[in-house]
């Protein structure tokens, strides 16, 4: 399959010197919000931002609404959407006209309710008005943001998206709450390598590959994994006896960073080898792990290989799909690093 080179920095151009209005239909500290935020900041002349922090993503939409029914917008030069352009531009792409519209196609609906979360069938009539917002709002947009080479190759092949319009921009993590530190492990953390996962357990993330790892190595007593995130009840329910295991149901940003300083090493994956999405997506924690230099495991995938190349000290790559592979990585990891208890572990494996 021929590969398209995407533009990069275009952005930055496009924004310099302009007076720009955000509109996000995500929460403001949200991590692609943060970053886009702040280079309107830095290089546009003026910046409105239309978004809010309300819990509900109803009543952010209704906030949303309400505002642009009510703004005028004829004092703007562009207008950038960032978070689903798809609840915004085919409603009120009307309203912008004459306005160079930008857009952060960050997410295909079609693609996430229907291959990724399959929550409908593509033939059926919400499947069929998903992919039309999809179109309809990468055909309205001057200029359209892509987290990935990999996903703007998708949305140009199957949802007609033109591949001059296209630009490439990396996530970003808060480098003001995620930075290097060292942090003590806990008492009864001393002397356990100490892997860590977080999360908001999204199919495509493959929390499954990561529980079956921790069930086969259960019997491992000096590994010892921490799992942030919503955790479905079935899968805490069979697993929360498990001595090799800590659940953790959330934690604030701040808290967050630290439990990964403390971290001996992050699985970032995505480790789900079902869901196409999975091998187009570099997630969001590989950059809050990357900017923290913890070592990290990865899914072997061609969007993480955009950005990080396997080198045996930071960067780790692992079949996806594969709970023995994740568990032969980690182990290999803790060899790599030279923590001991790994020799008696191979030890023990020898005698039987």
């Amino acid at each position: 399959m021929k590969q398209i080179n995407f533009k990069k920095d275009h952005i930055s151009n496009v924004i310099k010197n302009k007076k720009v209005l955000f509109i996000t239909t995500k929460n403001i500290d949200y991590i692609r919000n943060s970053q886009e935020i702040e280079l309107l900041k830095k290089l546009s002349s003026e910046v409105e931002i239309i978004g809010y922090d309300d819990k509900g993503y109803i009543s952010r939409l209704i906030k949303i609404y309400w505002k642009l029914i009510t703004i005028s917008i004829k004092n703007y030069d562009e207008v950038f959407v960032g978070f689903a352009p798809q609840l915004i531009l085919p409603f009120f792409g009307f309203k912008f006209r004459k306005k160079v519209i930008i857009e952060d196609f960050f997410i295909s609906l079609y693609d996430t309710m229907i291959n990724d979360r399959k929550k409908f069938k593509s033939s059926s009539l919400i499947g069929k008005i998903l992919l039309y917002l999809d179109r309809i709002t990468l055909k309205r947009a001057d200029e359209i943001i892509v987290d990935t080479h990999a996903h703007g190759n998708y949305f140009v092949r199957e949802l007609g998206a033109d591949k001059s319009k296209i630009n490439v921009m990396y996530l970003m993590a808060d480098s003001s709450i995620y930075y290097p530190r060292t942090v003590k492990k806990s008492k009864e953390l001393n002397n356990k390598f100490l892997v860590l996962y977080f999360g908001s357990i999204l199919p495509l993330q493959g929390i499954e590959v990561i529980l079956q790892c921790i069930e086969k190595m259960k019997d491992i007593e000096s590994v010892i994994f921490q799992i942030i995130g919503p955790v479905p009840k079935e899968y805490m329910d069979k697993y929360k006896t498990y001595k090799n295991v800590v659940f953790i149901p959330w934690l604030s940003q701040k808290a967050l960073a630290e439990k990964i300083a403390a971290a001996d090493l992050c699985l970032a994956g995505h480790f789900n080898n079902s869901i196409e999405k999975a091998l187009r997506t570099i997630p969001g924690k590989a950059y809050i792990y990357n900017v923290m230099e913890k070592p990290m495991i990865l899914g072997d995938n061609p969007a993480n290989h955009e950005l990080f190349k396997e080198d045996n000290d930071n960067y780790y790559y692992v079949e996806m799909g594969s709970s023995d592979k994740l568990k032969e990585k980690i182990l290999y990891v803790m060899e790599n690093k030279k923590f001991p208890a790994v020799k008696n572990y191979k030890f023990q494996i020898r005698k039987k």
